[in-house]
């Protein structure tokens, strides 16, 4: 029998267990989404490759796929198209909206309006700050392990720094969390949820290209095996070490190339190149930013895609790639988790003793969000 897993977060989004699929680019498709938040989690969908057409198709289809279900969609404000994308999932009523690297406010208005939430990507106090004065619902709180673009703090102490700060907001953890364990921990750091990329993406739902998933899950490689650095797409992001990537980080892309790339990467989205070009004219750092970032698209769908990891691909992964060994299903891997989490926790409310709770002052609204 399931355990019975009680947050703020499964409380917010109707959801049975605190575990929260984050998008990824051609990672979080609809299939993907729909299978998490039929387990029990809840599936973010990675609208980053749509346009606003495909993005409400999408929508569309995890509705079918999974009825009734929460589920919600990633924002990331700074890019092409992430803000008319975002006005197709408010327009769609979608429950959960997640927004980075962006000012939140006109999405948490317009999502409130029809009981929609908004959980808000953050890496440090000052950018919780910002979300939570903007009418964010939750935080996701993401420390130096994650995949991608992490902060530059890890998990252990972020979390609870953020927690500490803003005791009123429900909070997800992500980076470094793959397994039941880490979601015991999660919930002992004072999160509510956690959001586990890297190890979704390696299950047999993900359309994750098997060579990748392969490499990924190989019991032969350990933690250690990512590279860390800003030299690939403009932000500090943590990727799979690999012949490719490796070549890739080694030295920051010139502006012409990256330039280019940046145009090719937004034709293929659909995007115009009006909206690019004016943006990279007034704000010079934000969007050579994003325009290395649509530069590196090519390598990273080289390796997503394709499971290209010798000549041009280059795969966002996490640290926590050295817990993953096995392709799983979706709901195999969810169940697991969240046994393994009630287990640990019954383990170490014994080494507390018996009389654990004449000590535990936590407030029943903060632990189960009643």
């Amino acid at each position: 029998m399931s355990p019975i897993i009680r947050t703020r977060i499964t409380t917010m989004l109707n959801c049975k267990y605190p575990i929260l699929l984050p998008g990824m680019s051609w990672i979080s498709t609809p299939e993907l989404v729909a299978a998490v938040s039929n387990a029990g989690g809840v599936g973010i969908l990675a609208t980053g490759p749509l346009n606003a057409q495909e993005t409400k198709d999408a929508i569309h289809k995890i509705k079918q796929l999974a009825p009734g279900k929460t589920f919600g969609i990633g924002a990331t404000l700074l890019m092409p198209g992430a803000e008319e994308n975002a006005k197709v999932a408010l327009d769609e009523g979608v429950p959960l909206i997640n927004v980075s690297l962006g000012k939140p406010d006109w999405i948490c208005k317009a999502a409130h309006a029809y009981g929609g939430k908004v959980l808000c990507t953050v890496v440090n106090k000052k950018h919780a700050g910002k979300a939570v004065e903007s009418g964010a619902d939750a935080l996701m709180v993401t420390g130096h392990e994650a995949a991608a673009h992490g902060g530059d703090v890890t998990s252990l102490v972020l979390v609870p720094s953020i927690a500490d700060r803003f005791p009123e907001i429900p909070i997800v953890a992500a980076g470094g969390f793959a397994n039941g364990r880490g979601l015991a921990a999660a919930l002992t750091l004072g999160a509510d949820a956690v959001a586990m990329g890297t190890r979704f993406a390696t299950t047999v739902e993900s359309p994750l290209a098997e060579q990748t998933k392969l490499t990924i899950s190989n019991p032969i490689k350990d933690e250690n095996e990512t590279i860390y650095g800003s030299n690939f797409d403009g932000i500090p992001a943590r990727v799979l070490k690999s012949p490719a990537a490796i070549e890739a980080t080694k030295r920051r892309t010139p502006f012409p190339i990256v330039c280019y790339r940046a145009f090719e990467a937004a034709r293929g989205m659909g995007i115009p190149l009006w909206k690019v070009i004016p943006g990279l004219l007034t704000q010079f750092d934000k969007m050579y930013a994003v325009a290395q970032f649509g530069a590196a698209t090519e390598a990273i769908m080289a390796a997503t895609v394709h499971g290209d990891l010798e000549k041009k691909g280059v795969q966002f992964v996490g640290q926590c790639q050295g817990l993953v060994e096995d392709i799983p299903t979706v709901d195999e891997l969810v169940q697991r988790i969240a046994n393994e989490a009630a287990v640990v926790a019954q383990e170490n409310a014994a080494r507390f003793g018996s009389n654990i709770s004449d000590h535990n002052q936590i407030s029943d609204e903060r632990r189960f969000g009643t």
